[in-house]
């Protein structure tokens, strides 16, 4: 038999087993709650507009906390618990919700101090231990107004001899602007951006860099050789590369570039982002790399609401599959990634049924997931461009890929483990989606 709870003028349904606690305080209650699922952002320096480590800073927020995880905005995480089993899920229980919801309704008391857990241990400006650390070479200011284009800056030096990492952080100084940042590896002979060096000027090429830098090179894709390394969205944590025995190269001779991405918000800013490296501690076993796939041939309809499109990668090579982050803008919908194994088999590893463009979530795997040779991911991706979406620019548009915030995207960068003697360039065999190219 269900119990059922008053609260308000919300009625909740809790299962057999959910105990509420009688009388709720910050201190005995409230305060355990926040610091298991709350203060990695909530404190100081995080991206949390407001701290939630003492009575005094939270209780302003009582109300807004309640119809916060009522809703389950907070924590944010979007994965349907139907598909999936993921190592940084952040759900509060029935319980939790709960015991939040009945605080706040009581007057958010604070309680004996004798009740105060013991603070959590936060390691202040890192959430990794960074061996090497490389800032944007000065602080670069951000408009009030107007478009800031991707901007290409180089921040190390060529690297003297191979280096293996265990984990990776971007940290930007000014959040409020960031849209993204990626740190990309740029092996030695590359053309990739190749006015971006160390002492120079930031380089902003332009919407069409990529074909601008084919054209230089007359059709050469391994002129333009990168790859993504570490990045930062709103809602992305630091990310770590020991996974399974594994870890990341920067092959001798290869530097790193930011792609810096800001938005302007009427305020003007200024943004000195830094990128942090832990060293593995040694050669490791199996190799972590990026991979992700893309659908750029877009063309979203005016006011449809529910535009899709879809995108797929196919591996030549075994891989065990360590992360996705589906990414789409203002108009995304929901995604879903599904495999379709060589025996035929089907699978849907990650469904997202409410996108939120804010909250960029990377979901990994409790365990890496084998892909067998020959495996495909499928990606599928949807839009609201009508009127009823508030977040959307211009329901009258045709959107089309592109860089900006108001255009569209749908990619998923993906990480993968590979045995070290695999040749990381055969990994793929295939991109695209033949027979799905876009919206129509």
């Amino acid at each position: 038999m269900k119990s059922y709870l008053l609260i308000g003028t919300l009625v909740f349904v809790f299962s057999p087993g959910v105990v509420l606690a009688q009388n709720p305080t910050f201190n005995k209650n409230v305060l355990p709650i926040l610091q298991q699922n709350c203060q990695v952002c909530h404190r100081a320096g995080e991206i949390g507009p407001m701290p939630f480590s003492t009575y005094e800073a939270t209780r302003p927020w009582a109300r807004a906390i309640k119809a916060a995880v009522v809703s389950k905005k907070m924590p944010p995480w979007f994965a349907d618990p139907a598909y999936g089993h993921f190592a940084n899920e952040k759900r509060l229980t029935d319980e939790e919700i709960a015991t939040l919801s009945a605080w706040a309704d009581t007057g958010a008391p604070e309680g004996d101090a004798r009740d105060t857990p013991a603070e959590m241990s936060f390691r202040d400006g890192w959430n990794i231990r960074p061996d090497l650390v490389f800032p944007l070479p000065k602080p670069l200011k951000i408009p009030a107004k107007g478009t800031v284009e991707y901007t290409y800056v180089a921040v190390s030096a060529p690297f003297e001899k191979d280096t293996w990492i265990s984990a990776g952080e971007i940290r930007p100084s000014d959040r409020s602007h960031v849209h993204h940042v990626i740190a990309m590896v740029r092996p030695k002979g590359s053309k990739w951006m190749e006015k971006a060096q160390l002492g120079a000027e930031p380089w902003a090429p332009g919407p069409t860099r990529q074909a601008d830098m084919l054209k230089t090179v007359g059709g050469d894709m391994s002129a333009l050789a990168s790859e993504f390394f570490v990045g930062y969205v709103p809602g992305m944590e630091a990310q770590r590369f020991d996974i399974d025995r594994s870890a990341r190269l920067i092959p001798a001779g290869a530097d790193i570039v930011l792609e810096v991405h800001y938005t302007t918000n009427g305020i003007e800013g200024e943004d000195q982002t830094k990128v942090g490296l832990e060293l593995a501690p040694g050669p490791p076993e199996r190799l972590f790399i990026s991979l992700a796939a893309a659908q750029p041939g877009l063309s979203i309809a005016p006011g449809d609401p529910n535009a899709e499109a879809k995108a797929m990668v196919k591996f030549r090579q075994p891989v065990d599959l360590v992360y996705m982050q589906p990414h789409m803008h203002l108009r995304g919908k929901d995604a879903t990634i599904e495999a379709k194994y060589p025996d035929g088999r089907q699978e849907t590893l990650l469904r997202v049924p409410r996108y939120d463009f804010n909250w960029q979530i990377v979901y990994y795997q409790k365990t890496p997931l084998r892909l067998p040779s020959g495996t495909e991911l499928h990606l599928t991706g949807h839009w609201d461009n009508s009127p009823a979406n508030k977040w959307n620019p211009d329901p009258t548009a045709t959107v089309r890929w592109g860089d900006q915030s108001w255009q569209e995207m749908l990619s998923a960068p993906m990480g993968v483990i590979i045995d070290r003697g695999v040749d990381p360039r055969t990994v793929v065999e295939q991109r695209g989606f033949p027979g799905a190219g876009g919206v129509q």
